[in-house]
């Protein structure tokens, strides 16, 4: 009888664990993109033969190969019988700028395709799957599902309801105080808590604040502090009263500036204001004021799905009254400034019992500094 080996090599891990490894390498791969896709999703792909990636690729952009061509590119003939990991199902609608990916995915030869999540988009909704099958290709959905949804919750949110991702992003003291009661806020937190907050500008497609923002800091609404692009700057101004000088209008950025106005604004101060270089927008309005979701929508529709409102106290409180929130950011500095008169980071009016507040998910919480940073999704209809 042969002898018993002391080190047996220990056995392949089931396919589902190494399925669920290779569909991580391709959600790292699309990050990497972070808000530079959009409107286009984020998507990664790995190709894997012989229990090792002979390529791999993500989508970079409107306008640039998808992730699983440009996967299958860096295969090239090694594709023939490997499995092919992409976060995305692969696309078969030709309206836009590059040609449709499943085709290509069929003419590879794969042995099989493994997919993390159907698209939401309307235009293909399944149909890359179907696709697959139909041409005799093995294809698997829903590998690691759950985190392929939450890496584009955004594109989901604005393919399936019209609306983009917000994110509210307040700095303010550990007793909720945004400026003290003259309005001086500059600058609450730390540099380590600005620079990060700069980093989700750079992956934000447009950041919102509303017109008593402009007049009381007259912001640039910049990514100063970290390399990126500008996002596009929209103030929220029923009444059209952004100053021409302001900063958010002449401060060098290749973003343009968006003014959300009522119907029927000033032409004298909306002539002013376009000589200036912005855009007006003109809204539906609620009660004199700019109806958010209008603006949203607008914004949605122009492909921005990644919106950081920034300010004020006002803008903030009609968002979360809207249910117009997907995450808030509170950056909390170890300042206590106290009084009544200071100026809290929500306004409006507070509910008659602590039943009227609003739920947050789990919080995630980090150091930045002195500074901390806690993030949360919003729950509306939670416990």
């Amino acid at each position: 009888m042969a002898p018993t080996p002391q080190n047996p090599d220990p056995p392949d891990p089931p396919v589902a664990n190494r399925d669920a490894a290779w569909m991580a390498r391709a959600l790292a791969l699309a990050r990497r993109a972070e808000g530079r896709t959009s409107p286009n999703p984020l998507v990664g792909a790995v190709v894997v033969k012989g229990g090792r990636a002979v390529g791999s690729g993500y989508h970079k952009g409107p306008g640039r190969p998808h992730a699983e061509v440009e996967a299958l590119e860096a295969a090239g003939a090694r594709a023939r019988g490997a499995v092919l990991y992409v976060t995305l199902e692969p696309c078969t609608h030709t309206d836009k700028r590059t040609p449709p990916c499943a085709p290509k995915v069929v003419a590879a030869g794969l042995a099989r395709v493994v997919v993390g999540m159907a698209d939401p988009n309307p235009k293909v909704a399944g149909a890359g799957i179907r696709a697959l099958k139909a041409a005799g290709v093995p294809t698997e959905a829903g590998c690691l599902e759950g985190a392929c949804r939450t890496l584009n919750a955004p594109y989901v949110r604005a393919m399936t309801t019209g609306l983009p991702w917000v994110t509210l992003k307040v700095a303010e003291t550990l007793d909720g105080k945004v400026a003290t009661a003259s309005g001086a806020s500059r600058w609450i937190t730390g540099e380590a808590a600005r620079r990060h907050g700069h980093g989700r500008r750079a992956r934000s497609d447009a950041i919102v604040v509303g017109v008593g923002t402009v007049l009381a800091d007259d912001p640039t609404l910049t990514c100063r502090l970290v390399r990126g692009r500008d996002p596009v700057r929209v103030v929220v101004d029923a009444r059209l009263e952004t100053p021409p000088e302001a900063r958010v209008l002449t401060a060098p950025s290749p973003a343009p500036t968006i003014l959300g106005t009522l119907a029927g604004a000033d032409p004298a101060r909306r002539a002013r204001l376009e000589r200036a270089g912005a855009r007006v927008l003109e809204l539906p309005g609620r009660d004199g004021r700019v109806d958010l979701e209008a603006l949203l929508k607008a914004l949605a529709a122009e492909g921005r799905q990644r919106v950081l409102c920034e300010g004020g106290p006002r803008l903030a409180a009609e968002l979360l009254r809207g249910g117009l929130v997907n995450r808030v950011a509170f950056y909390l500095a170890p300042r206590i400034l106290g009084g009544d008169d200071a100026r809290g980071s929500v306004g409006g009016a507070s509910p008659a019992s602590l039943s009227g507040a609003l739920t947050l998910g789990p919080l995630r919480v980090r150091r930045l500094g002195p500074d901390v940073l806690i993030e949360a999704d919003v729950n509306p209809g939670g416990a």
